[in-house]
């Protein structure tokens, strides 16, 4: 019953509260292309993963501004901050390469050869 009382009393009260920290499982990620502007940070990160740096195409996981994982789309390598929870990240990376590659096998065969024989037909 106490903690009733207490949650009533921090409900009603009106003092604006501290907003509670927000864990890894709720930050907003961003997925895209790694620009000229992110070698540092690429480089820095494949360095704290004791790993080399990445080469070519890369795609990066961004999280409140800063790099966390990044994959290279021609080798499928991974660098990743080892002190943060990057395995979801991770996976994201890997969800949009697959997509990706996807899109881009679709448009190789792609819809439009269909829909010009079907025309023609008519």
């Amino acid at each position: 019953m106490l903690h009733r009382l207490g949650y009533m009393i921090d409900r009603f009260d009106g003092r604006p509260r501290p907003a509670a920290p927000r864990g890894a499982e709720q930050l907003a990620v961003a997925i895209r292309r790694a620009r000229a502007a992110d070698a540092t940070q690429l480089c820095d990160l494949a360095a704290l993963d004791c790993a080399d740096p990445l080469e070519g195409p890369v795609l990066v996981a961004v999280v409140e501004g800063r790099i966390w994982a990044a994959l290279g789309l021609d080798d499928d390598r991974v660098v990743a901050d080892p002190f943060l929870p990057t395995a979801c990240v991770v996976e994201l990376l890997r969800m949009r390469v697959r997509q990706l590659h996807a899109a881009e096998g679709r448009s190789r065969g792609g819809l439009l050869p269909r829909r010009i024989v079907r025309r023609a037909r008519a």
